[in-house]
C-alpha cells in the first residue's frame, strides 16, 4: 500500500487511486474524501484497547499501517508517507504529531483544532505519569510544527497545573470561541479528535471524563472549521474497539467533507 494506491473498503482490492486529495476505486468506481492511515501503537502504559481500536473498519481506502519501534520513527514514517488528505486512526494522541508535521511540510501555515478532555500539553519534566500520550500538542508547539497562535483547544476539562500555566503564559485559544482566531489566515486546518472529549454517554473512549461534549456539539465545531478553512486532515485517537464508534467517526468525517463509502441499505 502507499499514499497513491490504497485498498478500497468496498471491493477490498488495491485499486483506489489518489487524485486531488481524494481516492477513486478503478474497480467499483466509488470515490472517497480521504486516505485512511492506521497507527495502532499507544505510547504509554496499558493502552492495549486504543491499539485494538486502530483496526476499526472505517469506510475509507487504507493507504498504510504504521508500526514502528519508537515514537520518533513512527512520527517520521507517518509524516513522510502521509496521504494528501489523511484520516489518521490511532492509537493514542501521539498519532497527530506525524500527521501535523507531514502537513506542515506541505503548507506554510497549518492550524490545529485539538478536541480533547485533556490538554496534552505536558513535557517529560512536568508530566505526572510520564506517558508520552500526554505530551503531543506541546511537542508540536515546541518543535515549531504549528504556532501556538494557530491552535485552539476545545473540550478540555482535566488539565494538570503545568498545562494551565502554559495556557495562561501563551494565551492559547480555548473553546469554540477560539476557532476563528486560530484559523484566521491559515492555509488549512487539521482536526485532532481524542474520543474522550465526548461525554461518556456519547462515545466509548479509553479515558472517560464526565461532563464532556455531545456528539452534536463536536459536529458543530467541525462544521465551523470546514467553513473557515480547507480541511487538510482529520485524526481520531483514544477509542476502544467498539463497533458503535464506527458510525460516529464516519458521521464526523462527513461533516468535514471527507466522504466515506456509502453504507449498505
Amino acid at each position: 500500500m502507499s499514499r497513491l494506491r490504497a485498498r478500497c473498503p468496498v471491493c477490498a482490492s488495491h485499486t483506489a487511486v489518489a487524485f486531488e486529495g481524494r481516492y477513486e476505486c478503478h474497480v467499483c468506481g466509488r470515490t472517497f474524501g480521504a486516505g485512511l492511515v492506521r497507527v495502532p501503537r499507544a505510547w504509554g502504559r496499558g493502552g492495549d484497547a486504543m491499539e485494538e481500536a486502530a483496526n476499526l473498519p472505517l469506510g475509507f481506502p487504507e493507504t498504510n499501517v504504521v508500526v514502528e519501534k519508537s515514537l520518533g520513527e513512527q512520527t517520521l514514517s507517518l509524516a513522510s508517507d502521509l496521504p494528501e488528505r489523511p484520516l489518521v486512526l490511532g492509537g493514542c494522541c501521539c498519532v497527530h504529531i506525524g500527521a501535523v508535521e507531514g502537513l506542515a511540510s506541505r503548507h506554510e501555515r497549518v492550524a490545529v483544532i485539538w478536541l480533547d478532555a485533556h490538554g496534552d500539553l505536558n513535557t517529560p519534566d512536568t508530566s505526572p505519569t510520564g506517558n508520552p500520550w500526554g505530551m503531543p500538542l506541546r511537542t508540536l508547539i515546541d518543535d515549531g510544527a504549528v504556532s501556538v497562535d494557530d491552535v485552539v483547544l476545545v473540550g478540555a476539562r482535566d488539565l494538570d497545573p503545568p498545562e494551565e500555566a502554559f495556557i495562561a503564559q501563551t494565551n492559547l485559544a480555548l473553546g469554540g470561541d477560539g476557532i476563528g482566531r486560530a484559523l484566521a489566515g491559515a492555509d488549512g486546518v487539521y482536526v485532532a479528535l481524542d474520543w474522550d472529549v465526548l461525554d461518556p454517554e456519547e462515545g466509548l473512549a479509553f479515558f472517560s471524563v464526565p461532563d464532556g461534549l455531545r456528539l452534536d456539539d463536536v459536529e458543530e465545531v467541525l462544521a465551523e472549521a470546514a467553513l473557515r478553512a480547507p480541511v487538510l486532515g482529520f485524526g481520531v485517537s483514544g477509542l476502544v474497539p467498539h463497533p458503535d464508534n464506527v458510525a460516529k467517526i464516519e458521521r464526523l468525517a462527513r461533516t468535514l467533507g471527507l466522504s466515506p463509502a456509502p453504507q449498505a441499505i
